[in-house]
């Protein structure tokens, strides 16, 4: 499988090493506007390609490989509101896009236990539940994605809760995310309940970027041939189905 890399940060290097141990060829690097203007004509050589550029690229990056007919793996964040449409745009022009803010297998099945749990607490109105994420200091981005991910399922699981708010909380409707960035952690999320009796933790902690990268390679293994818009929960029914489709 020939590869674009779309950013070369920590990201895209680890992405580097683990796809060409498992056979396959890293074709062309775009990590700046001189490599669009020198090397653009290579997109069109490539089977795939996996964008973790950044928030300020990332629409242009996926327009560029829309053209190009080249379905695109994207574990880029802070571009949510421009999800939609290029969502709608990615079905119209019959093209292929794999999103997901999270590619660590580990943090997907955490999302399905934070479901679960906030479904269970809902009906307690003693606890307050609030998010914790910490990264490295040069994600551009808080909240993370996945924090943004954890929170609307708890809202959605949750009547009492209604929006996300970075921080602070002022209305007891509101759920609050509070960021840190420190050092060269990879990425620690908690959710946590808290009342006046106990308080009840769900963690999960990223050791390496290995994880993130070889989810974001599975992907890209699995969408080559495909048309439409995939997250992580169709790679990983897949993968317990043991199928392509």
């Amino acid at each position: 499988m020939k590869i674009a890399l779309l950013g070369y940060g920590k990201m895209g290097q680890e992405i580097e090493k683990l796809a060409i141990k498992r056979g396959h060829e890293i074709s062309v690097i775009f990590d700046s506007l001189e490599d669009w203007e020198n090397d653009e004509i290579q997109l069109a050589e490539v089977d795939v390609a996996i964008d973790f550029s950044s928030p300020v690229s990332i629409v242009e990056n996926i327009y560029h490989c829309f053209d190009a007919n080249i379905p695109m793996v994207i574990g880029t964040t802070g571009w949510l509101d421009d999800l939609e449409k290029v969502q709608q745009d990615c079905i119209a022009r019959d093209q292929c896009l794999f999103f997901a803010p999270n590619f660590s297998i580990g943090v997907n099945l955490f999302f399905n236990l934070n479901r679960y749990l906030a479904g269970l607490m809902s009906k307690w109105e003693d606890y307050t539940v609030s998010i914790e994420e910490t990264h490295h200091i040069h994600k551009q981005d808080a909240p993370s994605g996945t924090a943004i991910v954890l929170a609307n399922d708890i809202i959605r699981h949750t009547e009492r809760k209604e929006k996300w708010v970075k921080e602070t909380v002022e209305n007891p409707e509101e759920l609050g995310i509070k960021s840190y960035r420190t050092d060269n952690v990879p990425g620690t999320h908690v959710v946590k309940y808290d009342s006046e009796e106990d308080s009840i933790e769900i963690t999960h902690t990223a050791k390496s970027r290995r994880g993130f990268a070889m989810g974001a390679i599975m992907a890209a293994e699995w969408i080559v041939g495909k048309k439409g818009f995939f997250d992580m929960k169709n790679l990983l029914e897949a993968q317990i189905l043991n199928t392509s489709e």
